[in-house]
């Protein structure tokens, strides 16, 4: 099968154009990774070249030897990964101590893995040995509602949880475990990575102050809505904070605790106080 034709190849395109369509990649803003599954591995790997050095990641994620991921390029634009999917991204293979990674396909004319390639190896780690090996997505994004909050709230856990979840009756329900916030720190670097590769411990969601939104999901389509709902209900939050100095009525804990009996859900009480 051509690697194109592949339907984790179609799925990570769309992504990234979908995210380019909202607005959350300016230039060349932005990241994403997905963990390629054997199977799909194995039906491609006709097209993978093996000539291309090992490159240290910068940190040892040894829970992902051996594994292939489908990574964005550093300096490329979102907005031509549908337009030239094999010079914006690639897929690299992880080595056999989980220190080193090769590009096997794409990339292009010199290009590299995104420079976020440590922070995105570090929480697919995380994420893999806390969802039993269920996620497989990585993304980091700027939309701008969620980044312009960091800006006016308590760079807390507890207060963007529960300011977000108020905003929309689905918050809770598509992130019962809530948020997580990383104050501001340099991006690329290895600080960034180790700091929100615990807070994905227990969450799928990470907020870097002042830059961007950080998730984690099975799936394409449940990583991107994950995102987009969060955004959506920083937008909402932006507008009432603009109409008014104070909320005149809201989502109480109470009835968060009402919604959590009806739907299954379990939800933190640190954020129903």
């Amino acid at each position: 099968m051509k690697i194109l034709d592949a339907e984790f190849v179609k799925g990570f395109i769309r992504m990234a154009n979908d995210g380019w369509e909202q607005g959350w990649h300016e230039r060349n803003g932005g990241n994403l990774t997905y963990r390629i599954k054997a199977d799909e591995v194995d039906a491609v790997k006709e097209n993978f070249t093996f000539d291309r050095p090992w490159t240290p990641i910068g940190t040892s994620v040894p829970f992902l030897a051996g594994e292939y991921f489908m990574t964005t390029g550093s300096g490329k634009y979102f907005r031509n990964v549908i337009l030239d999917a094999e010079a914006n991204t690639g897929i690299v293979e992880i080595d056999e101590k989980g220190e080193n990674f090769r590009i096997v396909w794409g990339l292009l004319n010199g290009a590299r893995p995104t420079s976020e390639l440590p922070s995105h190896l570090m929480n697919h780690e995380v994420k893999k040995q806390v969802s039993g090996g269920k996620h497989r997505v990585i993304y980091h994004a700027h939309p701008a509602n969620t980044i312009a909050l960091t800006f006016v709230l308590p760079l807390d856990d507890v207060t963007f949880t529960r300011e977000i979840w108020e905003m929309a009756t689905e918050c809770p329900v598509v992130f019962p475990d809530g948020i997580g916030v990383v104050p501001w720190m340099v991006p690329g670097g290895r600080d960034i990575a180790v700091a929100t590769s615990e807070l994905m411990k227990q969450y799928d969601v990470a907020i870097w102050a002042h830059h961007g939104m950080f998730c984690s999901g099975e799936d394409f389509d449940l990583t991107f809505g994950l995102m987009h709902t969060v955004e959506k209900a920083a937008e909402i939050l932006v507008k009432v904070r603009s109409m008014a100095p104070a909320k005149r009525q809201t989502i109480l804990p109470d009835d968060f605790r009402d919604l959590a009996r009806d739907f299954g859900l379990t939800l933190p009480e640190k954020f129903l106080k």
